[in-house]
């Protein structure tokens, strides 16, 4: 789907749910995160040319909250462009099946956009996670009904508008954002298990084996080390793999350095294919739950 569009999504699990939203569409997704992230200039500078936007929020200071103005600017040039942004319109990620009150932000760009003839189109995304600690873990995303400008009154009081946008926007995202108790793993595990078939089993056993021993040098650390400086704020399964995809060049690197040492350079490109491959069956072997 293209733009004008505005993804309209809850907030389960960081800025892997921007991750892999983006790569569901074909062009560019530019995404609203967290203010306080963009607090030196180093990272302002980093996180933009990632498409990030800052949004403010009370908690991040009163004073900042001016500069939201600037963001929707940038999204509505943006949308005259055809493009596409992502908002997480619950405005803080925690790690639950459950969907938060919706902050007004989404309202309020959707309405605005349309008052200044902008033809948006607001697509609500629910992304549903089996797991919030694994690695590997399965996705349930569904999409909910497209809101147009002729959804609601635009021209209506300010308030009531934005009342009506949520009201519209929660039934969408109640109908595809799981309800669950993390204490029902019969419930969690019955929705989002994925049967393997016994001769997939068998033949990528092998392989699979050695994915473990061959990655658990760089799983292991990697994860103790993010579940002490993340463990109780709701990042660390993003932070995680965030390591682990800029960490995981330099590790097949090693691989291929010490390889070559024996059997030449040329003889160990190959370890560039065959040892993700056994990462790969190794992920889809090992336990989902």
């Amino acid at each position: 789907m293209g733009g004008p569009l505005l993804i309209a999504c809850n907030h389960p699990n960081s800025f892997l749910d921007a991750i892999i939203l983006s790569t569901l569409f074909d062009q560019p997704v530019y995404s609203l995160a967290r203010g306080d992230a963009f607090a030196s200039p180093f990272y302002d500078k980093l996180l933009r040319s990632l498409n990030m936007f800052p949004v403010y929020r009370v908690s991040e200071g009163v004073e900042n909250l001016e500069q939201n103005y600037k963001t929707f600017d940038d999204c509505k040039t943006i949308f005259k462009k055809d493009g596409i942004v992502l908002i997480f319109s619950e405005g803080r990620c925690i790690n639950e099946w459950h969907l938060r009150p919706l902050k007004k932000g989404t309202a309020r760009l959707a309405i605005s956009s349309w008052q200044q003839g902008i033809p948006l189109n607001v697509l609500p995304v629910g992304i549903n996670y089996s797991s919030y600690t694994r690695f590997g873990k399965n996705m349930i995303i569904d999409f909910g009904k497209v809101i147009t400008a002729n959804d609601i009154d635009i021209n209506d009081a300010p308030g009531k508008a934005l009342v009506d946008f949520n009201a519209l926007l929660k039934k969408e995202l109640e109908a595809i954002v799981l309800e669950l108790d993390k204490k029902d793993q019969a419930k969690i595990e019955s929705l989002f298990a994925v049967k393997i078939p016994l001769p997939k089993k068998i033949l990528l056993f092998i392989p699979a084996t050695l994915g473990w021993l061959l990655h658990a040098p760089l799983y292991y650390p990697i994860k103790k080390f993010t579940w002490a400086k993340a463990k109780d704020n709701d990042h660390f399964d993003s932070v995680m793999i965030g390591l682990l995809f800029i960490i995981y060049p330099f590790y097949l690197l090693l691989f291929y350095i010490i390889l070559s040492c024996f059997i030449g350079w040329l003889y160990a490109l190959p370890i560039f294919i065959l040892i993700p491959f056994c990462a790969r069956a190794a992920v889809q072997l090992k336990g989902q739950f």
